[in-house]
């Protein structure tokens, strides 16, 4: 293993059981990606995990089967090394990192890179916004592609972060997905030190949609009596995740408007939100869509995007 001191920029072992890859940060030199990184060389010190910051490059032209024995194309050999001269750059701000450090620079194309990488992670961390190349492509992707193919939980750090000392907050809507959502983010309370609150979107009548659909009658007394039933699943749900995560205060809150909406004004002060990346309602199954979209890109806190079981994403 390679110490942030000391990079060294190999590729992608061919063994997935080879190494634990432990925190996996996306790199590009961009003032966003370095944030990603400090965000991740922070959660890799504090659960005593390996860090592994990354970059990729694409070749100048595709290769063939064919081209093994061709020597390498000059242009090739330069992204490689821009792509290293990029690590060094991670080195260099990461030179005061307590904990093991791997350098990666992976020829291909970066989501699926990342994608790839999340087979052997506990997380992925990478920026709203990078300079091309690396994370050009991510800042419309990594809200569809790499959440969505990611085999770990994804964090996606803003490029312009509000400070926030206080809860993590977690979207969820009564599905499976939302629920372990919300227990993984008990446990990243946990390891804060601070709360967790449980947040549902209730939209109302004049939201033009509903999350929950309203029966024919009087709106306002209906609204009222579904806002309680669903205060009252919160409820049980907060109890539930406190036996599976004992230490955590959990508190839930129902509040009306449209999911994203919801979630953005319920993180402001978050030190993370969390979401599921499949679900029956709005806050999770949009995540693949437009509300999942403006959420990410505009959100000013931390999101951590948790995905589905194996098994569940041949459902």
């Amino acid at each position: 293993m390679h110490t942030a001191a000391q990079p060294n920029h190999h590729s992608l072992p061919d063994d997935p059981t080879a190494r634990d890859l432990g925190v996996v940060v996306g790199f590009d030199g961009s003032p966003n990606s370095a944030l990603a990184l400090d965000y991740g060389a922070a959660v890799a010190a504090r659960r005593g995990r390996p860090l592994t910051v990354v970059t990729s490059y694409r070749p100048a032209i595709p290769g063939y089967p064919t081209d093994d024995e061709l020597p390498p194309d000059p242009e090739d050999v330069a992204r490689k090394r821009q792509a290293e001269t990029v690590l060094d750059g991670a080195a260099e701000r990461l030179t005061e990192h307590s904990g093991t450090v791997s350098y990666l620079a992976i020829e291909g194309d970066s989501v699926g890179t990342l994608a790839d990488l999340s087979a052997k992670a506990h997380l992925v961390v990478v920026g709203a916004r990078g300079r091309g190349g690396f994370l050009g492509r991510v800042l419309g992707s990594v809200s569809t592609a790499l959440p969505a193919h990611a085999q770990c939980p994804t964090v996606v750090v803003p490029a312009e972060p509000e400070p926030g000392d206080g809860p993590v907050v977690v979207g969820v809507d009564g599905s499976q997905h939302g629920r372990r959502a919300a227990v993984r983010a008990a446990q990243e309370a946990l390891e804060r030190g601070t709360s967790l609150v449980l947040v549902t979107a209730m939209q109302t009548p004049d939201s033009g949609e509903y999350w929950f659909p309203l029966p024919p009658g009087d709106a306002v007394e209906l609204v009222e009596e579904h806002r309680i039933e669903l205060q009252d699943d919160l409820q049980r749900e907060a109890a539930r995740i406190s036996e599976q995560v004992p230490g955590v205060e959990v508190t839930g809150e129902v509040r009306r408007g449209v999911a994203a909406a919801v979630l953005h004004d319920a993180g402001r002060g978050a030190q993370l939100v969390v979401v599921g990346s499949h679900g029956r309602g709005r806050v999770a199954s949009a995540l693949l869509g437009s509300v999942s979209r403006a959420m990410l890109h505009g959100a000013r806190r931390p999101v951590m995007v948790v995905p589905p079981l194996a098994e569940e994403r041949a459902e």
